[in-house]
Protein backbone atom coordinates (compact mmCIF):
# COMPACT_ATOMS: atom_id res chain seq x y z
CA UNK A 1 0.00 0.00 0.00
CA UNK A 2 1.44 3.42 -0.99
CA UNK A 3 1.36 6.73 0.80
CA UNK A 4 -1.24 7.89 -1.73
CA UNK A 5 -3.52 4.99 -0.70
CA UNK A 6 -3.43 5.83 3.01
CA UNK A 7 -3.50 9.66 2.86
CA UNK A 8 -6.01 11.01 5.36
CA UNK A 9 -8.47 13.64 4.17
CA UNK A 10 -7.43 17.00 5.67
CA UNK A 11 -9.76 18.95 7.93
CA UNK A 12 -9.99 22.72 7.49
CA UNK A 13 -9.68 24.79 10.69
CA UNK A 14 -12.16 27.65 11.11
CA UNK A 15 -10.90 31.14 10.19
CA UNK A 16 -9.87 33.50 12.96
CA UNK A 17 -12.01 36.57 13.54
CA UNK A 18 -11.45 39.97 15.10
CA UNK A 19 -13.36 40.76 18.31
CA UNK A 20 -15.95 42.70 16.25
CA UNK A 21 -16.60 39.68 14.02
CA UNK A 22 -14.67 40.82 10.97
CA UNK A 23 -12.17 38.48 9.32
CA UNK A 24 -8.71 38.56 10.90
CA UNK A 25 -7.32 39.83 7.59
CA UNK A 26 -9.04 43.17 8.25
CA UNK A 27 -6.27 43.94 10.77
CA UNK A 28 -3.72 44.03 7.94
CA UNK A 29 -3.49 46.37 4.92
CA UNK A 30 -2.66 43.54 2.50
CA UNK A 31 -4.02 43.84 -1.05
CA UNK A 32 -7.28 41.82 -1.13
CA UNK A 33 -6.78 41.17 -4.84
CA UNK A 34 -3.82 38.91 -4.04
CA UNK A 35 -3.50 35.61 -2.20
CA UNK A 36 -0.87 36.00 0.52
CA UNK A 37 0.77 32.61 1.08
CA UNK A 38 4.30 33.81 1.81
CA UNK A 39 4.30 35.27 5.30
CA UNK A 40 7.56 33.43 5.95
CA UNK A 41 9.63 35.63 3.64
CA UNK A 42 8.66 39.20 4.47
CA UNK A 43 5.98 39.02 7.13
CA UNK A 44 2.97 41.34 7.28
CA UNK A 45 2.59 44.34 9.57
CA UNK A 46 -0.82 45.10 11.12
CA UNK A 47 -2.33 48.46 10.20
CA UNK A 48 -2.41 49.58 13.84
CA UNK A 49 1.35 49.01 14.15
CA UNK A 50 2.07 50.81 10.88
CA UNK A 51 0.16 53.82 12.19
CA UNK A 52 2.04 53.67 15.48
CA UNK A 53 5.38 53.60 13.68
CA UNK A 54 4.30 56.61 11.62
CA UNK A 55 3.61 58.50 14.85
CA UNK A 56 7.07 57.61 16.11
CA UNK A 57 8.63 58.94 12.92
CA UNK A 58 6.65 62.14 13.23
CA UNK A 59 7.92 62.53 16.78
CA UNK A 60 11.48 61.99 15.58
CA UNK A 61 11.16 64.68 12.91
CA UNK A 62 9.46 67.13 15.26
CA UNK A 63 12.51 67.30 17.53
CA UNK A 64 15.52 65.27 16.39
CA UNK A 65 17.60 66.43 19.35
CA UNK A 66 15.06 65.31 21.92
CA UNK A 67 14.52 62.08 19.99
CA UNK A 68 18.12 60.93 19.70
CA UNK A 69 19.10 61.98 23.21
CA UNK A 70 16.33 59.83 24.63
CA UNK A 71 16.62 56.98 22.14
CA UNK A 72 18.96 54.62 24.06
CA UNK A 73 16.53 54.51 26.98
CA UNK A 74 13.64 53.77 24.62
CA UNK A 75 15.62 50.98 22.98
CA UNK A 76 16.24 49.46 26.41
CA UNK A 77 12.54 49.69 27.22
CA UNK A 78 11.63 48.01 23.91
CA UNK A 79 14.15 45.24 24.58
CA UNK A 80 12.53 44.63 27.95
CA UNK A 81 9.12 44.24 26.27
CA UNK A 82 10.40 41.92 23.53
CA UNK A 83 12.51 39.68 25.77
CA UNK A 84 9.58 37.81 27.42
CA UNK A 85 8.28 36.81 23.98
CA UNK A 86 11.62 35.07 23.38
CA UNK A 87 12.04 33.65 26.87
CA UNK A 88 15.31 35.51 27.46
CA UNK A 89 16.56 38.26 29.75
CA UNK A 90 16.51 41.80 28.36
CA UNK A 91 20.25 42.09 29.01
CA UNK A 92 20.90 39.10 26.72
CA UNK A 93 19.16 40.80 23.82
CA UNK A 94 20.26 43.45 21.32
CA UNK A 95 18.40 44.86 18.36
CA UNK A 96 19.85 44.42 14.85
CA UNK A 97 18.34 45.23 11.42
CA UNK A 98 17.57 41.56 10.66
CA UNK A 99 18.87 38.06 11.27
CA UNK A 100 21.44 38.31 8.48
CA UNK A 101 22.70 41.55 10.04
CA UNK A 102 23.00 39.74 13.36
CA UNK A 103 24.97 36.96 11.70
CA UNK A 104 27.26 39.61 10.20
CA UNK A 105 27.87 40.94 13.71
CA UNK A 106 28.89 37.46 14.83
CA UNK A 107 31.12 36.92 11.80
CA UNK A 108 32.85 40.24 12.49
CA UNK A 109 33.24 39.80 16.24
CA UNK A 110 34.11 36.14 16.81
CA UNK A 111 37.87 35.99 17.49
CA UNK A 112 39.95 35.01 14.48
CA UNK A 113 41.13 31.40 14.33
CA UNK A 114 43.55 31.30 11.40
CA UNK A 115 43.14 28.34 9.09
CA UNK A 116 40.06 27.01 10.83
CA UNK A 117 37.00 25.43 9.28
CA UNK A 118 33.43 26.67 9.52
CA UNK A 119 30.68 24.04 9.55
CA UNK A 120 27.36 24.88 7.85
CA UNK A 121 24.55 22.72 6.46
CA UNK A 122 23.14 22.27 2.98
CA UNK A 123 19.85 23.75 4.27
CA UNK A 124 21.44 27.07 5.25
CA UNK A 125 20.11 30.47 4.21
CA UNK A 126 22.15 31.57 1.21
CA UNK A 127 23.14 35.03 2.44
CA UNK A 128 24.32 33.72 5.82
CA UNK A 129 26.24 30.87 4.19
CA UNK A 130 27.93 33.40 1.92
CA UNK A 131 28.89 35.38 5.01
CA UNK A 132 30.41 32.24 6.51
CA UNK A 133 32.36 31.65 3.30
CA UNK A 134 33.67 35.20 3.36
CA UNK A 135 34.75 34.76 6.98
CA UNK A 136 36.50 31.51 6.10
CA UNK A 137 38.44 33.29 3.38
CA UNK A 138 39.51 35.96 5.88
CA UNK A 139 40.65 33.24 8.25
CA UNK A 140 42.50 31.44 5.48
CA UNK A 141 40.25 28.48 6.20
CA UNK A 142 37.45 26.53 4.52
CA UNK A 143 33.74 25.78 4.87
CA UNK A 144 32.54 22.24 5.52
CA UNK A 145 28.95 21.48 4.48
CA UNK A 146 27.02 18.94 6.53
CA UNK A 147 24.55 17.05 4.33
CA UNK A 148 21.26 16.57 6.18
CA UNK A 149 18.50 14.54 4.47
CA UNK A 150 15.18 16.37 4.30
CA UNK A 151 13.50 13.47 6.07
CA UNK A 152 16.12 13.23 8.84
CA UNK A 153 14.82 13.20 12.40
CA UNK A 154 16.60 14.88 15.32
CA UNK A 155 19.19 12.17 15.95
CA UNK A 156 20.13 11.70 12.30
CA UNK A 157 20.27 15.44 11.60
CA UNK A 158 22.39 16.17 14.68
CA UNK A 159 24.75 13.32 13.87
CA UNK A 160 25.22 14.60 10.32
CA UNK A 161 26.31 18.02 11.59
CA UNK A 162 28.45 16.78 14.48
CA UNK A 163 30.24 14.38 12.13
CA UNK A 164 31.76 17.43 10.41
CA UNK A 165 33.39 18.69 13.63
CA UNK A 166 37.15 18.36 13.83
CA UNK A 167 40.09 19.80 15.73
CA UNK A 168 40.14 22.59 13.14
CA UNK A 169 36.50 23.65 13.53
CA UNK A 170 36.37 27.31 14.50
CA UNK A 171 32.64 27.99 14.14
CA UNK A 172 29.37 26.12 13.57
CA UNK A 173 26.41 27.84 11.86
CA UNK A 174 23.02 26.09 11.82
CA UNK A 175 19.49 27.32 11.06
CA UNK A 176 16.88 26.86 13.77
CA UNK A 177 14.25 26.72 11.02
CA UNK A 178 15.54 26.31 7.48
CA UNK A 179 14.42 28.77 4.84
CA UNK A 180 14.57 26.57 1.71
CA UNK A 181 13.14 23.44 3.32
CA UNK A 182 10.84 24.63 6.14
CA UNK A 183 12.23 22.22 8.71
CA UNK A 184 13.65 22.55 12.19
CA UNK A 185 17.18 21.58 13.05
CA UNK A 186 18.15 19.93 16.38
CA UNK A 187 20.13 22.93 17.58
CA UNK A 188 19.96 21.88 21.24
CA UNK A 189 21.82 18.64 20.53
CA UNK A 190 24.27 20.33 18.18
CA UNK A 191 24.90 23.10 20.71
CA UNK A 192 25.69 20.61 23.46
CA UNK A 193 28.26 18.91 21.25
CA UNK A 194 29.79 22.24 20.18
CA UNK A 195 30.06 23.48 23.77
CA UNK A 196 31.77 20.26 24.85
CA UNK A 197 34.42 20.92 22.18
CA UNK A 198 34.58 24.68 22.94
CA UNK A 199 33.49 25.51 19.39
CA UNK A 200 31.57 28.80 18.95
CA UNK A 201 28.00 28.14 17.81
CA UNK A 202 25.79 30.56 15.83
CA UNK A 203 22.09 29.71 15.43
CA UNK A 204 20.24 31.45 12.61
CA UNK A 205 16.74 31.62 14.05
CA UNK A 206 15.44 34.00 11.38
CA UNK A 207 11.94 32.46 11.26
CA UNK A 208 11.59 31.35 14.87
CA UNK A 209 10.61 34.39 17.02
CA UNK A 210 6.93 34.05 18.03
CA UNK A 211 6.59 30.68 16.26
CA UNK A 212 6.94 29.10 19.69
CA UNK A 213 6.57 30.60 23.14
CA UNK A 214 10.18 29.99 24.20
CA UNK A 215 12.33 29.62 21.07
CA UNK A 216 15.67 29.40 22.89
CA UNK A 217 14.58 26.83 25.46
CA UNK A 218 17.30 24.23 25.90
CA UNK A 219 19.55 25.83 23.27
CA UNK A 220 23.19 26.35 24.30
CA UNK A 221 24.75 28.69 21.75
CA UNK A 222 27.01 31.72 21.71
CA UNK A 223 24.84 33.80 19.38
CA UNK A 224 21.22 33.38 18.29
CA UNK A 225 19.72 35.74 15.73
CA UNK A 226 16.11 36.13 14.61
CA UNK A 227 13.63 38.34 12.78
CA UNK A 228 10.69 39.91 14.56
CA UNK A 229 9.24 40.97 11.21
CA UNK A 230 8.45 37.42 10.11
CA UNK A 231 6.06 35.44 12.29
CA UNK A 232 6.07 38.23 14.90
CA UNK A 233 4.54 40.72 12.39
CA UNK A 234 6.84 43.59 13.44
CA UNK A 235 7.91 46.30 10.98
CA UNK A 236 10.78 45.33 8.73
CA UNK A 237 14.18 46.16 10.11
CA UNK A 238 13.46 44.63 13.52
CA UNK A 239 15.84 41.79 14.23
CA UNK A 240 17.34 40.48 17.45
CA UNK A 241 20.71 39.13 18.51
CA UNK A 242 20.86 37.08 21.70
CA UNK A 243 24.35 36.51 23.12
CA UNK A 244 25.17 34.32 26.09
CA UNK A 245 28.37 32.63 27.16
CA UNK A 246 32.05 33.45 26.79
CA UNK A 247 31.73 35.56 23.64
CA UNK A 248 29.22 38.12 24.97
CA UNK A 249 31.95 40.72 25.52
CA UNK A 250 33.06 40.35 21.89
CA UNK A 251 29.70 41.37 20.42
CA UNK A 252 29.77 44.90 18.97
CA UNK A 253 27.42 46.59 16.51
CA UNK A 254 28.55 46.94 12.92
CA UNK A 255 28.47 50.73 13.35
CA UNK A 256 30.93 52.18 15.84
CA UNK A 257 29.19 55.01 17.62
CA UNK A 258 29.11 56.77 20.98
CA UNK A 259 27.75 53.70 22.71
CA UNK A 260 30.93 51.72 21.95
CA UNK A 261 32.40 51.91 25.50
CA UNK A 262 29.22 50.50 27.03
CA UNK A 263 28.76 46.79 27.81
CA UNK A 264 26.60 44.45 25.76
CA UNK A 265 23.78 45.05 24.91
CA UNK A 266 23.74 48.77 25.78
CA UNK A 267 26.35 49.49 23.11
CA UNK A 268 23.77 48.40 20.48
CA UNK A 269 21.24 50.91 21.82
CA UNK A 270 23.25 53.93 20.65
CA UNK A 271 24.19 53.82 16.97
CA UNK A 272 23.98 57.37 15.68
CA UNK A 273 21.18 58.69 13.47
CA UNK A 274 19.57 55.44 12.37
CA UNK A 275 15.79 55.28 11.98
CA UNK A 276 15.07 52.59 14.57
CA UNK A 277 11.32 53.13 14.83
CA UNK A 278 10.90 49.50 13.73
CA UNK A 279 12.65 48.44 16.95
CA UNK A 280 10.37 50.60 19.07
CA UNK A 281 7.23 49.38 17.28
CA UNK A 282 8.18 45.69 17.37
CA UNK A 283 6.80 44.99 20.86
CA UNK A 284 3.52 46.62 19.82
CA UNK A 285 3.09 43.95 17.11
CA UNK A 286 3.81 41.14 19.53
CA UNK A 287 1.42 42.57 22.12
CA UNK A 288 -1.32 43.27 19.54
CA UNK A 289 -1.50 39.66 18.37
CA UNK A 290 -1.57 38.53 22.00
CA UNK A 291 -4.39 40.95 22.78
CA UNK A 292 -6.50 40.04 19.72
CA UNK A 293 -6.29 36.24 19.85
CA UNK A 294 -3.41 35.10 22.02
CA UNK A 295 -0.21 33.74 20.51
CA UNK A 296 -1.03 30.18 21.51
CA UNK A 297 -4.28 30.36 19.53
CA UNK A 298 -2.51 31.82 16.50
CA UNK A 299 0.20 29.16 16.64
CA UNK A 300 -2.31 26.32 16.76
CA UNK A 301 -4.39 27.90 13.98
CA UNK A 302 -1.34 28.41 11.76
CA UNK A 303 -0.07 24.87 12.32
CA UNK A 304 -3.41 23.30 11.43
CA UNK A 305 -3.95 25.63 8.49
CA UNK A 306 -0.49 25.07 6.99
CA UNK A 307 -0.96 21.31 7.29
CA UNK A 308 -4.38 21.56 5.67
CA UNK A 309 -3.17 23.81 2.88
CA UNK A 310 -0.21 21.58 2.05
CA UNK A 311 -2.43 18.50 1.89
CA UNK A 312 -5.07 20.15 -0.31
CA UNK A 313 -2.51 21.52 -2.75
CA UNK A 314 -0.44 18.33 -2.84
CA UNK A 315 -3.56 16.27 -3.53
CA UNK A 316 -4.52 18.64 -6.34
CA UNK A 317 -1.13 18.11 -7.98
CA UNK A 318 -1.44 14.35 -7.48
CA UNK A 319 -4.81 14.29 -9.22
CA UNK A 320 -3.13 15.74 -12.31
CA UNK A 321 0.25 13.97 -12.27
CA UNK A 322 -0.45 10.67 -10.54
CA UNK A 323 2.63 11.27 -8.40
CA UNK A 324 2.93 11.84 -4.66
CA UNK A 325 3.45 15.56 -3.99
CA UNK A 326 3.38 15.40 -0.19
CA UNK A 327 6.79 15.83 1.40
CA UNK A 328 8.39 13.82 4.20
CA UNK A 329 10.05 16.47 6.38
CA UNK A 330 11.83 15.03 9.38
CA UNK A 331 11.19 17.93 11.77
CA UNK A 332 8.22 20.01 10.63
CA UNK A 333 7.63 23.52 11.89
CA UNK A 334 4.16 24.85 12.76
CA UNK A 335 3.16 27.48 10.18
CA UNK A 336 5.36 26.39 7.25
CA UNK A 337 5.03 23.36 4.96
CA UNK A 338 6.45 22.08 1.68
CA UNK A 339 4.62 20.74 -1.37
CA UNK A 340 6.67 19.01 -4.06
CA UNK A 341 6.31 20.66 -7.44
CA UNK A 342 6.20 18.74 -10.71
CA UNK A 343 9.59 18.72 -12.41
CA UNK A 344 11.24 20.80 -13.72
CA UNK A 345 9.62 23.77 -11.93
CA UNK A 346 12.12 25.78 -9.82
CA UNK A 347 15.08 24.09 -11.50
CA UNK A 348 15.56 26.28 -14.58
CA UNK A 349 17.13 29.72 -15.04
CA UNK A 350 16.36 31.96 -12.07
CA UNK A 351 15.23 29.00 -10.01
CA UNK A 352 12.48 29.55 -7.45
CA UNK A 353 12.64 33.34 -7.68
CA UNK A 354 11.77 33.28 -11.38
CA UNK A 355 8.74 31.09 -10.67
CA UNK A 356 7.78 33.27 -7.68
CA UNK A 357 7.74 36.38 -9.87
CA UNK A 358 5.73 34.70 -12.62
CA UNK A 359 3.15 33.37 -10.18
CA UNK A 360 2.72 36.84 -8.66
CA UNK A 361 2.38 38.52 -12.06
CA UNK A 362 0.15 35.98 -13.81
CA UNK A 363 -1.75 34.32 -10.96
CA UNK A 364 -1.93 37.04 -8.30
CA UNK A 365 -0.35 34.94 -5.56
CA UNK A 366 2.46 35.94 -3.21
CA UNK A 367 4.23 32.61 -2.77
CA UNK A 368 7.64 31.16 -1.99
CA UNK A 369 9.28 28.62 -4.28
CA UNK A 370 12.47 26.82 -3.38
CA UNK A 371 14.55 23.82 -4.36
CA UNK A 372 16.63 21.30 -2.48
CA UNK A 373 18.67 18.37 -3.73
CA UNK A 374 17.37 18.72 -7.28
CA UNK A 375 13.66 18.95 -6.36
CA UNK A 376 11.44 22.04 -6.56
CA UNK A 377 9.03 22.96 -3.79
CA UNK A 378 6.22 25.35 -2.98
CA UNK A 379 6.88 26.59 0.56
CA UNK A 380 3.59 27.52 2.17
CA UNK A 381 3.16 29.81 5.17
CA UNK A 382 0.13 30.46 7.35
CA UNK A 383 -0.73 33.16 9.85
CA UNK A 384 -3.75 34.61 11.62
CA UNK A 385 -5.06 36.35 8.50
CA UNK A 386 -4.99 33.25 6.30
CA UNK A 387 -8.07 31.07 5.76
CA UNK A 388 -8.68 27.66 4.18
CA UNK A 389 -10.00 29.46 1.10
CA UNK A 390 -6.50 30.80 0.37
CA UNK A 391 -5.17 27.28 -0.16
CA UNK A 392 -8.32 25.87 -1.75
CA UNK A 393 -8.22 28.67 -4.33
CA UNK A 394 -4.57 27.93 -5.08
CA UNK A 395 -5.35 24.24 -5.49
CA UNK A 396 -8.30 24.88 -7.82
CA UNK A 397 -7.01 27.84 -9.82
CA UNK A 398 -3.20 27.73 -9.76
CA UNK A 399 -2.23 24.07 -9.55
CA UNK A 400 -3.52 23.27 -13.08
CA UNK A 401 -1.58 26.25 -14.46
CA UNK A 402 1.63 25.20 -12.72
CA UNK A 403 1.20 21.63 -13.95
CA UNK A 404 0.78 23.00 -17.45
CA UNK A 405 3.90 25.12 -17.14
CA UNK A 406 5.82 22.03 -15.98
CA UNK A 407 4.61 19.93 -18.89
CA UNK A 408 5.72 22.56 -21.40
CA UNK A 409 9.08 23.34 -19.79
Amino acid sequence: MTQLDVAVAPVAPPPLLLPDGRPAAAAWPSDPALRHLNHGSFGAVPSEVIEGQARLRAEMEASPLRWYVGLPARHAEARARVAPHLGVAADDLAFVPNASGGASVAFTCIPVRAGCEIVVTDHGYGAVTMGAERLARRWGGTVRVARVPLSAGPEEAAAAVIAEFSDRTGLVVVDHVTSPTARRMPVAEIGTAARAREIPFLVDGAHYPAMVADPLEGVDCDVWVGNLHKYGCAPRGAGVLVARGPLVGEMNPLIDSWGAPKPFPARFDEQGTLDTTSWLAAPDSLDLVEDLWGWDVVREHSDRLASYGAAVIADAFTALTGEDHRVDVGMTVGPMRLVRLPAPLCLGPGGGNALRDRVLTELGVEGAFTSFDGVGYLRLSAHAYNTPDDYEDFAERCVPVLAGWASRA
